[in-house]
């Protein structure tokens, strides 16, 4: 059988990361812990997640020609994820500086630098050019019309698409109808319904009926919460100890996204998802957080007979 083919149009950035008692206050120095550098951005990691599952993966970007692109690049090729559709422009490439307190809280500043450059016609012929396709991801820390572009290119392909809202934003007009999936966390969910919404099965369903695709909200150590047909259906994480979040959310996307592309029943996709993202918390870092080999194959098959 061959295996499930994802093409992500999003970002990647090199994550800076300050691991520090607390967060200083306005006007305050503080000596952190210790400090990271590793390879990040939403489009990225989801790219690494799905690709540790199994999925062949096409990732589609912009990276600057300074000298975190060739790192960038070389990053994503170094997992087998195709990087054929990862363009060089002037400029800087996409960073984040994040600080992780004690418990894994994380706060994170996104500077999105070649990101902002990739165009809807390079989106276009990523997607339309590939051989096969299941499933199209994006979300927004790259401009939206790209993403229309690409969305509206894996509609002609049959693909599923799935968008991940985040940073939290209202979604631009034409997106939503091209989306056959939305997955926000909770405060995600209220900056794009533009405005504060609870997660309680009527509000949730609420939401849905909104948006009018298939909605999962991510609820943190909660899990996740699945909203389709009419109804919720609550998929429970795993207890662990937290150590660091970051990056949490999008291994939750790259494994749903595997298990849809693998032909997975909804609720074992997102049982996956979650099993992923809490197995990644209990790990410094991010991509390198992310459960690889045997644990990521046994993970697949927990997720396939608890559904």
């Amino acid at each position: 059988m061959a295996a499930p083919r994802i093409a992500v149009v999003g970002s990647t950035n090199l994550d800076l990361i300050a691991y520090t008692p607390r967060i200083p206050g306005p006007g305050e120095t503080l000596v952190g812990d210790r400090f990271q550098m590793g390879f990040g951005g939403k489009g990225a990691n989801q790219a690494v997640m799905a690709r540790l599952l199994g999925a062949e993966v096409t990732m589609v970007n912009c990276v600057g020609d300074d000298a975190y692109g060739p790192l960038t690049r070389s990053n994503l090729a170094g997992f087998g994820i195709d990087v054929t559709h990862v363009y060089t422009v002037p400029g800087a490439s996409g960073v984040a500086p994040i600080w992780v307190e004690p418990g894994g809280t994380n706060r994170i500043i996104i500077i999105p630098g070649a990101n902002d450059h990739l165009t809807p016609a390079q989106a276009t012929a990523a997607v339309t050019g590939l051989p096969s396709l299941d499933v199209v991801i994006g979300q927004f820390e790259i401009p939206q019309q790209v993403t229309i572009a690409a969305f509206a290119a894996a509609r002609t392909r049959r693909a599923v698409t799935i968008l991940n809202p985040a940073p939290g934003a209202a979604i631009a007009p034409g997106l939503l109808p091209l989306c056959d999936w939305v997955i926000p966390n909770q405060v995600e969910l209220g900056q794009v319904l533009n405005g504060e919404t609870g997660t309680d099965d009527d509000e949730l369903l609420d939401a849905a009926r909104r948006l009018g695709c298939g909605l999962v909200v991510t609820l943190g150590e909660s899990g996740a919460a699945l909203v389709e047909g009419g109804g919720v259906t609550r998929v429970a994480a795993p207890r662990v100890s937290a150590v660091d979040t970051t990056g949490a959310g999008d291994a939750f996307v790259g494994a749903f996204a595997y298990g849809l592309a693998a032909g997975f029943d909804h609720r074992a996709a997102v049982r996956l998802g979650v099993i992923c993202a809490a197995d990644s918390v209990t790990r410094e870092g991010t991509q390198t957080s992310f459960p690889r080999g045997e644990a990521a194959r046994q993970m697949v098959e927990q997720a396939r007979s608890e559904a």
